[in-house]
C-alpha cells in the first residue's frame, strides 16, 4: 500500500450528534417521570458517536511533529511521545473499522482490536524509512481487525491454517470475479489462482455455506417428545459389559503370566521377577553386575524371555486376546 492509497484520518466524517431530550422535567414532575426521561436518554445514546467525540479531542499532527515524536520514541523510548502518536491516529482506526461493518456488526469491538494494532505499529515504526505513520499503521490495524473477525466470525473457528485464512478472506471474491468473467468457479481453478490445495477450497466452501448447528436444537421426536441433537451423539463412556469383559480377560492374563513365571529358573527367573513384573524394575546394568555379565547380555536374555512369554500366552489364551493386550 502506498502513502497515497491510505486514507488520512482527517478525512473521516464525524458521526452525527446523538439525539438528546429537549424537554427537561421541571421541579413539579414526579421522581418516576425524571427516571423515565433519564432512561429514555440513555437508550438513545450512540456509543460510537460518544467515542468519536472523545477521539476528536486529540489534535492531528503535522508531518514535522509526527517525525519528531517518532524519533523521540524510536531513540529514547519516550512513552509520552508514543502516546501522542497513538491518540492522534485513533480516527484512522475508526475509519478502517467502519470498512468491515458488514463482516462484523459491533464496530466498537473492531475499533478496540484496531487500537491494539495501532499501538503495535507505533512500537515497531521506524521514522527513518521515509514512510508516513498512518500508511504503516494501516497494515497493522487491518491485520488485527481481520484476525478478530476470523476468530469471532462463528462459534466454531473456520480458518486455522494459513491456506484456510487466505480462503476465508478471498474465496467468495474469487468466485464472484470468475463468474463476472463468464468462467465457472471450480474448486480446481480457484485453488490454482489462490495457490492453495484444492481440498482446502472444497472444505472452506462447505464451511462457509453451512451455518453453526446447536447441539440443543431439536432434530426429531421420540415417543411424543422432542429429541435434541446432543442426545443422538454416541457416548464416550465405556459400557458396563465391556468393562466387565476387560476385567475378566485381565484376570486371565495375570493368572497365565504367574503360571509362566513358575516355569522359570536361574537368570531368567530373576529377570522376570525383578524386571518384567516388578513395580520397581532394576536396570540392565544392575542385573548385569549381579550376574557378572554385560548389560547387553542381560538385554539379550530379556528379549529371549519375552519371546517365550508371547508364545506361552498365544498357546494359552489365543491370538486375538494377546493381540488386544499387545496393542498400545
Amino acid at each position: 500500500m502506498t502513502e497515497d492509497e491510505t486514507e488520512s484520518p482527517d478525512e473521516l466524517e464525524e458521526p452525527k450528534d446523538v439525539e438528546v431530550l429537549e424537554d427537561v422535567p421541571d421541579e413539579s414532575e414526579s421522581k418516576s417521570d425524571v427516571l423515565a426521561a433519564s432512561s429514555s436518554a440513555l437508550s438513545r445514546r450512540d456509543p460510537l458517536g460518544a467515542y468519536m467525540r472523545d477521539v476528536q479531542r486529540y489534535p492531528l499532527l503535522t508531518k514535522e511533529e509526527e517525525h519528531e515524536l517518532a524519533v523521540r520514541f524510536f531513540e529514547d523510548e519516550d512513552v509520552e511521545a508514543a502516546k501522542r502518536l497513538v491518540t492522534s491516529n485513533l480516527r484512522l482506526v475508526v475509519k478502517i473499522a467502519y470498512d468491515y461493518r458488514q463482516a462484523y456488526k459491533n464496530i466498537l469491538d473492531l475499533v478496540q482490536e484496531g487500537n491494539i494494532g495501532l499501538m503495535q505499529a507505533v512500537k515497531k515504526y521506524d521514522p527513518y524509512k521515509g514512510v508516513k505513520l498512518s500508511s504503516y499503521a494501516a497494515w497493522w490495524i487491518r491485520a488485527y481487525i481481520l484476525r478478530y473477525i476470523l476468530n469471532n466470525h462463528r462459534l466454531v473457528k473456520v480458518g486455522t491454517t494459513q491456506a484456510q485464512r487466505k480462503l476465508f478472506y478471498n474465496l467468495q471474491k474469487e468466485k464472484a470475479r470468475l463468474s463476472a468473467m463468464g468462467i465457472e468457479p471450480t474448486a480446481e481453478l480457484i485453488a490454482e489462482r489462490l495457490n492453495v490445495p484444492e481440498r482446502d477450497v472444497v472444505s472452506m466452501d462447505m464451511r462457509l455455506a453451512a451455518g453453526d448447528a446447536s447441539l440443543d436444537a431439536p432434530v426429531g421426536t421420540s415417543e411424543g417428545r422432542s429429541v435434541a441433537r446432543v442426545e443422538l451423539l454416541p457416548s464416550d463412556d465405556v459400557r458396563v459389559d465391556d468393562t466387565l469383559a476387560d476385567a475378566q480377560v485381565g484376570d486371565q492374563f495375570s493368572e497365565k503370566i504367574h503360571e509362566f513365571g513358575e516355569t522359570l529358573e536361574g537368570k531368567e527367573k530373576k529377570i522376570f521377577d525383578e524386571r518384567l513384573v516388578s513395580e520397581d524394575p532394576k536396570t540392565l546394568q544392575v542385573l548385569g553386575d549381579e550376574f557378572g555379565v554385560s548389560r547387553e547380555r542381560v538385554r539379550q536374555i530379556e528379549k529371549r524371555l519375552l519371546q517365550k512369554l508371547k508364545k506361552f500366552l498365544h498357546e494359552e489364551l489365543g491370538d486375538t486376546v494377546v493381540e488386544v493386550y499387545e496393542s498400545p
